[in-house]
């Protein structure tokens, strides 16, 4: 079985963790804080709009603010689950040609998937997988934002942060998250040269391997996805 080559791991999220072990690129660990990077990332308005927020006198909430309950809990879990396991049947045949109505299901053999891999088939499936995450992620974190913001003024100003910040970074999180493909397909292409290159008696075995890697590194920008759904939850099991 082919291995991915083997880099110098960096500390962070799993998936900057993956992405640095299966490129060829040695990228420095950033020196950087976090809140020195989000400076550079915030416009001057959303600037001022997060300082006004977090300066300004929480509002008044009206009472009859619908309670946070394990339904919320369970669409959270639904929505993770619903989203891996679309990401792990999705990369499980993601070369695989489509099958015409009607006709019967046929494996093709792993010279001839070999042979018809083609990596724009893998690109095309994980920018349609992370356009589904961004959509039902957003709408889970919109759904627990608005609770957060009736439970009371303090509540609030953390929603209308998370709101501010969710419009400030989704621009530069689509371009960091949308150079995912690109890596990968170097990835790829390395894989089949190294098999190429081996003659190994199970030939097309590299493509179970950038299958598998494929999937490990949409479930680890899936886990990056929800993080603010996570904040979000804790501060209403917390309230």
């Amino acid at each position: 079985m082919l291995q991915a080559p083997q880099r110098t791991g960096l500390s962070g999220p799993t998936l900057i963790r993956l992405l640095t072990r299966l490129t060829d690129v040695d990228v420095p660990e950033s020196r950087q804080s976090l809140s020195d990077h989000l400076s550079q990332w915030l416009g001057w308005t959303d600037a001022i709009a997060l300082s006004a927020a977090l300066t300004t006198s929480p509002p008044v909430i009206a009472p009859g603010a619908r309670l946070f309950s394990s339904a919320e809990e369970r669409e959270c879990v639904r929505v993770r689950t619903t989203l891996a396991d679309a990401i792990a049947s999705d990369t499980a045949a993601t070369s695989a040609k489509r099958l015409v109505a009607g006709q019967a299901p046929a494996k093709p053999s792993a010279a001839v998937e070999e042979a018809q891999a083609d990596y724009s088939n893998f690109r095309q499936r994980y920018v349609s997988l992370q356009h589904t995450m961004e959509t039902s992620v957003g709408n889970l974190r919109s759904r627990l934002r608005g609770m957060v913001a009736a439970r009371n003024g303090e509540m609030t100003r953390l929603a209308v942060v998370d709101a501010i910040m969710d419009r400030a970074l989704l621009p530069k999180e689509r371009t960091l998250l949308g150079a995912i493909p690109k890596l990968l397909q170097g990835h790829f292409e390395r894989l089949r040269l190294a098999e190429e290159a081996q003659a190994p008696a199970t030939p097309g075995a590299w493509l179970d391997v950038f299958r598998k890697d494929m999937r490990s590194v949409l479930l680890a920008e899936l886990d990056v996805r929800l993080q603010p759904v996570e904040g979000l939850l804790a501060a209403l099991r917390a309230s």
